[in-house]
């Protein structure tokens, strides 16, 4: 990358370091049974266990569709990790709770995140993950903010690249 700018280089590494630590963080839960997916489904799950969620409010959370969330729910109660109940107000509506396995296996991937994030912030100092957190955090502020103003991509970007130029 070179003659990349300071914000450049920045937004690579961002993306980069993402997509190699999902890439590592899939590799160890391998092992367990679980895909990254369903680690994140069950853990947003358990954080609503005392009323369970509708599947249209863990879609929204986990960005996809009705549709692709019903299949990953489906796995997941299939391994016994959550259960469908209906609701109590609306008898269509039906609810996914988090079981006691799904508990364990949140346990479980809790000590294989710990052992992972020793590995990927080995000798790297408190302060330093303090800085650069504080950073991200203002950069994911300043996007969240663009993404509610609607900003259009073409008027950031001037709306005159064609790719097929």
């Amino acid at each position: 990358m070179r003659n990349a700018s300071a914000k450049g280089v920045f937004s690579f590494l961002i993306h980069d370091v993402s997509r190699m630590r999902r890439t590592f963080f899939d590799q160890a839960l391998k092992p367990l049974g679980i895909t990254r997916a369903q680690w994140w489904a069950l853990s947003n799950i358990a954080r609503h266990a005392e009323e369970g969620m509708i599947q249209t409010e863990l879609a929204n959370l986990l960005e996809t569709g009705k549709v692709s969330v019903g299949g990953l729910i489906d796995r997941l109660e299939d391994a016994g990790l959550v259960y469908r109940q209906s609701d109590k107000k609306d008898r269509r509506v039906k609810r996914i709770c988090i079981t006691e396995k799904g508990r364990g296996a949140l346990d479980h991937i809790a000590v294989v995140t710990d052992e992972l994030d020793e590995l990927v912030f080995a000798d790297i100092p408190e302060d330093e993950l303090a800085a650069a957190s504080d950073v991200i955090s203002r950069v994911k502020q300043n996007i969240r903010a663009a993404l509610s103003a609607k900003a259009p991509a073409a008027r950031l970007s001037g709306g005159e690249f064609s790719p097929s130029h």
